[in-house]
């Protein structure tokens, strides 16, 4: 639920538009509300959530999630929706990050790994399977990860057309209460809430802040002027602040180590060019192509279908060619499979959409699973929650820079040739995660020789 609502309401946002008569420079912040707080709040919520108990941290985050999702859907203006929305990312952020520690504490330490990989991208399953199973577990990991986040415009579409789109958010309601009722049910009584530290709020802030000045600075230079791009000059010195911090510890020694940085930016490049094909998309369906907002919805479906086809099959090839060049074999498909959505020509139909996003999807799909490997893999044993939260928070970053990008590129130009811009970037962004991953590999193969051979010579002293 928490992953289909990072874009369920995509095929929405022209409907949206419509209905309050804003710019499309403002609709997209009814995406990027929801991801501000996702990112910002990534690191800071698994260590909250660590001290207080399980069941009534479920229940706070469904009921904060199930009233934020009425409040969209009784939106009565655009600044009512994104605040909503905001409140609503909140809550997500602390169901992506209590899932995993429900589903330790739910089964036997011997199951722990595969449940962690049914249900999210944070476990460490590619580390307990053994080294021989780590591709073919992050496979069934990543595949199943994203596809709620995926699939959510598909689903979207179908809601929109028949129900209109309040019910995007109205649906959430219903699986909060199923959800809370078998929580309720199924966790023992155990500690009580409690108000996090000052540490606490002051990481979430800066996080939060430089996050938002960045989007602030992409989504109004679009719609208000270049000069409005200064305020992206503030996201440097509130990093460096946050990365003064004691707490920002893990992260700086988990970027020390030889191998994490390549798949890290991988992973972002990848996901801001889906954020930026699955903000456009609809957008020419419905206004260049002339379909409804059902049938935008089931041919952007055809990603995630190419997505779970060769998810499975990423970590199977990984284990017996190897991680990195698979990574790398499918970061090249997946740039190819947007190259080929340039001509974005209105007299295309939706197959000639389907089958050039589904071929991105294997790509994609043929991707993740390596990479995810790898940055499991290279992980030292006391960092994997780490891990596990800083490429959740590369993946968001990157759903939520894309349509800021898109949307900037777009209003530099008029209508097709803006939404052609938006895929060229998109095509250029997703080859640089295959630049990175051998870029970074050969900065890691040095850094590691260097090392080596001061092993040797403190050896032989």
């Amino acid at each position: 639920m928490a992953s289909v609502d990072m874009s369920i309401v995509n095929v929405a946002l022209p409907a949206i538009e419509r209905d309050f008569q804003v710019a499309t420079s403002m609709t997209e912040w009814v995406v990027l509300a929801y991801l501000l707080p996702l990112a910002g709040l990534a690191l800071p919520s698994g260590r909250w959530l660590d001290s207080v108990g399980r069941r009534p941290a479920l229940g706070f985050s469904l009921t904060g999630f199930a009233l934020a999702s009425i409040a969209a859907g009784i939106a009565p203006s655009l600044a009512w929706l994104i605040g909503a929305r905001l409140v609503q990312g909140t809550f997500g952020a602390l169901l992506f990050s209590l899932v995993p520690a429900l589903a330790t504490a739910a089964v036997r330490p011997q199951a722990r790994g595969r449940a962690m990989g049914l249900i999210t991208t944070l476990g460490p399953l590619g580390l307990i399977s053994g080294p021989g199973l780590r591709g073919r577990a992050m496979g069934l990991i990543t595949t199943l990860g994203p596809l709620g986040l995926i699939s959510g415009p598909g689903l979207g579409g179908m809601v929109v057309e028949v129900l209109g789109w309040p019910w995007i958010f109205f649906v959430n309601v219903p699986v909060s209460v199923l959800v809370m009722v078998v929580g309720v049910r199924m966790l023992a009584p155990d500690a009580p809430l409690r108000v996090p530290g000052r540490t606490w709020f002051a990481e979430s802030a800066l996080l939060s802040a430089a996050v938002a000045a960045l989007l602030l600075a992409l989504s109004f230079t679009a719609s208000k002027g270049p000069a409005w791009m200064m305020l992206a000059l503030l996201s440097p010195p509130l990093l460096l602040l946050w990365l003064r911090m004691p707490i920002s510890g893990a992260v700086r020694e988990l970027f020390r180590t030889p191998g994490e940085v390549g798949p890290h930016l991988a992973l972002g490049s990848a996901a801001t060019a889906i954020g930026v094909v699955f903000f456009i998309t609809p957008y020419f369906m419905q206004r260049e192509v002339g379909e409804s907002v059902s049938v935008a919805g089931v041919t952007l479906l055809f990603f995630p279908a190419g997505m779970a086809l060769m998810g499975p099959v990423g970590g199977v090839l990984g284990d017996w060619w190897g991680h990195r060049s698979t990574a790398v074999l499918g970061a090249v498909l997946f740039t190819g499979g947007l190259a080929l959505l340039l001509p974005m020509d209105g007299s295309w139909g939706p197959a000639d959409l389907a089958w050039r996003l589904f071929l991105a999807g294997c790509g994609n799909g043929l991707f993740n699973a390596p990479n995810m490997a790898m940055a499991m893999t290279n992980t030292p044993p006391h960092l994997l929650a780490t891990t596990g939260s800083s490429t959740s928070l590369a993946r968001t970053m990157g759903f939520a820079m894309g349509p800021a990008l898109a949307t900037l590129v777009w209003s530099l130009s008029d209508q097709p040739g803006g939404m052609r811009a938006a895929i060229i970037l998109a095509t250029a962004i997703s080859a640089l995660s295959a630049v990175a991953l051998v870029c970074i590999r050969a900065a890691g193969k040095q850094t590691a020789d260097t090392q080596n051979q001061r092993a040797v010579n403190d050896s032989m002293t």
